[in-house]
């Protein structure tokens, strides 16, 4: 399989300027991926065009992953209805060193170059930008914006001059690292597609030379149809303090059947023999859920490596009642803790309370209704009494879950 093929095949291709795809399947080119420090961790909508560079790198292209130290002072106005607010240099130092050390992570043992645009913006003065830069960039481009256009028009919130210039300065990343490493293509995400095209346009006009750009289309849940990447408590961030490990595994894990192949295919490294196997066996097994095991497994292992890997899958072990709570180890029941809602009750003590407290019902009403129908389980073991015994604790400890999905579960704890 070619580069072209292989990323028609995972759902990578969106816009590029190349005539033809399969122009990527000749001699290595040099290219550029960049992340702006506006948080100290990426997200999994940007592993996922983490996840592309990775298959150009494969192909023995050469990469360069840039940590936008400079744009991050200023932050990208694309898709914003109103200013950002800007950082400080020591928050934006903070966010870079976050994403570097997940760089690493992601592209471990790959061949790659790391550098930061602040590094030749931080002693560029105001007048050399504009006669280098700026004399060079015609105002009919930039005001053509499709964001311009909409902060600008009447019922838009206005734009800075900082952010209107934010293209130019990543226009000047492409044509630096251009004339610095012999780049010729600018890889990103849909929503970068016209900054882009701003460093492909000042190459053209100040060395006369040809340079690309390749975008990846934005991953769309196919369930709910917004941005992938989401969560009930939030954006999924591959910061393990932000989104701790376990927490990442579940995530995939809950995730419905009809996406689910498509992001085995962006989301590991699987050969499409080996997902084939993975969807043969999920569609004839749909309740054991393994192609959403197979993807957690491999994206947790990507991102958090295999310590955190065999960690989430133990608690997990424990969530869906393959392992008893009674085994459970202090550390596994502090992260189930933090990961469900928790209670501390007493023998004899409301069940409906408890499903109303912990929020796995609406209301007492909705709570009789789920146990008349027999909806409610502990250990999973369905139940229709209303009360707690001493029987339905196992060293101190059950989980009470309303319906089949281990997401919708709490963790009771009996009170000494």
């Amino acid at each position: 399989m070619t580069l072209s093929e292989e990323l028609t095949w995972r759902g990578f291709v969106n816009q590029t300027t190349y005539k033809q795809l399969s122009e990527l399947d000749g001699d290595p080119i040099t290219f550029y991926f960049g992340v702006d420090p506006s948080a100290n961790s990426m997200t999994v909508g940007n592993l996922a065009s983490a996840m592309m560079v990775r298959h150009f790198i494969d192909y023995g292209h050469k990469a360069i992953l840039l940590v936008g130290g400079a744009t991050g002072l200023i932050g990208d106005p694309d898709g914003k209805a109103s200013e950002r607010d800007l950082k400080t240099l020591e928050t934006v130092a903070a966010n870079k060193a976050g994403i570097a050390g997940q760089y690493q992570n992601i592209f471990n043992n790959q061949s790659f170059e790391l550098v930061d645009n602040y590094d030749w913006f931080k002693n560029m003065s105001y007048l050399d930008f504009l006669r280098d830069v700026g004399k060079h960039v015609p105002m009919s481009q930039m005001l053509g914006r499709e964001f311009v256009q909409s902060r600008l028009g009447e019922q838009g919130s206005g734009i800075s001059y900082a952010e209107f210039s934010y293209s130019l300065i990543q226009g000047y990343d492409f044509l630096h690292l251009h004339k610095t490493y012999g780049a010729s293509l600018q890889v990103c995400g849909a929503d970068q597609w016209g900054n882009s095209l701003a460093g492909v346009d000042l190459i053209r006009r100040l060395t006369g030379d040809e340079a690309h750009v390749y975008s990846i289309p934005l991953v769309i849940n196919k369930s709910t149809g917004v941005k992938f990447g989401k969560s009930e408590s939030g954006a999924v961030w591959l910061d393990p303090e932000q989104t701790s490990p376990t927490q990442f595994y579940q995530f995939w894990i809950n995730l419905d059947d009809e996406g689910v192949e498509d992001y085995l295919k962006i989301y590991t490294l699987l050969e499409p023999s080996e997902i084939e196997d993975v969807m043969t066996r999920h569609q004839a097994h749909r309740q054991a859920r393994i192609a959403q095991t197979e993807l957690a497994t491999q994206a947790t292992l990507l991102v958090h490596g295999q310590e955190a890997l065999d960690f989430a899958q133990t608690v997990a072990e424990h969530l869906t009642g393959r392992q008893s709570i009674e085994l459970a180890s202090g550390e596994v029941i502090e992260e189930i803790r933090h990961n469900l809602p928790s209670l501390w009750v007493s023998t004899g003590d409301s069940i409906l309370d408890a499903l109303v407290t912990t929020g796995l019902c609406s209301s007492l009403s909705d709570a009789r209704r789920m146990l008349a129908a027999n909806a409610i389980s502990v250990n999973d073991q369905k139940l229709s009494r209303a009360i707690f015994t001493d029987e339905d604790f196992r060293s101190g400890r059950l989980l009470l879950r309303r319906g089949k999905a281990f997401k919708d579960s709490a963790l009771v704890e009996l009170q000494s």
